[in-house]
């Protein structure tokens, strides 16, 4: 399958900030910064990844990025043009699949094509391209509940993939699936971009995963989100190591990006952003 050139994300000095209605505690109207003053470049065709505590930007960033919302101050650029909303330029992965349990798979991939003057033909065959992409050729007629969860996400990169975008967004796109189908899917989200030489921004809370999939990890500091360190990762050609999660050099990179988030997390805990859960997971305050 013939790939779609990249795109160059620029952010330039964004700050974005959210007015927070007046509660019952807080009976004063506030101001909750996001993020402030970040500055970050995404070379055409890289894959980057994005860490950072509970509360720090992430997701804002990606809905910035994805022309969901606007920055406060500062710019957005994709190839040299501000983001002024969303675009088919852009496709957008959550941790939610959002397949429509009505349509097969073949029918929910050719959904957001049907309005861009492509036949049905060339619709369905993009669609069945980009399954086959992913790996699920073959299932073109199943139905979502006739999918586990990782093809459900298989489906959903499938589908926006079809746009042809130049930018792939992916906001935890693997949190809610078991670690082996996880495993699973980085390898093929790696060989998926390198067929397509798309530029993968992909935030994740795995430390593990960061470091696996991005040629430089973002870390983020504690809200409000500023970028603390690039973290840059020389691997080598992944696929050419048997386990390369214990080759000392991921270990190396696992223990840096560690450190540098460790001391975020506790920052935001001593601002009060952050609470520890009972069970060990951060909830932003």
């Amino acid at each position: 399958m013939s790939g779609h050139d990249g795109a160059h994300i620029e952010l330039s000095h964004v700050t974005k900030q959210f007015a927070l209605r007046a509660t019952k505690d807080q009976p004063q109207n506030r101001t909750l910064v996001a993020l402030h003053d970040l500055s970050l470049q995404v070379p055409r065709g890289e894959f980057l990844t994005l860490v950072g505590p509970s509360g720090s930007g992430k997701t804002t960033l990606l809905d910035l990025l994805g022309g969901l919302t606007r920055p406060t101050s500062g710019r957005v650029l994709v190839d040299g043009a501000e983001v002024a909303g969303p675009g088919l330029d852009r496709g957008i992965v959550f941790q939610q699949y959002a397949l429509f349990p009505w349509r097969t798979t073949l029918a929910n991939v050719t959904f957001g094509l049907e309005q861009g003057g492509l036949s049905r033909r060339e619709r369905s065959e993009r669609a069945r391209d980009n399954l086959a992409l992913v790996g699920l050729e073959g299932f073109e007629d199943r139905y979502p509940h006739e999918l586990s969860g990782g093809m459900k996400q298989r489906v959903a990169i499938a589908r926006s993939l079809a746009y042809q975008p130049g930018i792939l967004l992916m906001d935890e796109p693997f949190a809610a699936l078991d670690a082996q189908t996880r495993e699973q899917l980085q390898e093929e989200l790696l060989r998926i971009w390198r067929a397509t030489d798309t530029t993968v921004v992909f935030i994740t809370h795995g430390i593990e995963e960061a470091v696996y999939l991005g040629q430089r990890v973002a870390v983020l500091s504690s809200r409000p989100g500023q970028l603390k360190a690039l973290v840059d990762i020389d691997l080598g050609e992944r696929e050419a190591t048997t386990d390369l999660r214990s080759d000392p050099r991921f270990v190396h990179y696992r223990h840096e990006v560690w450190t540098l988030l460790h001391d975020e997390v506790r920052r935001a805990q001593d601002a009060g952003h952050l609470k520890i859960q009972p069970d060990g997971t951060e909830k932003a305050a």
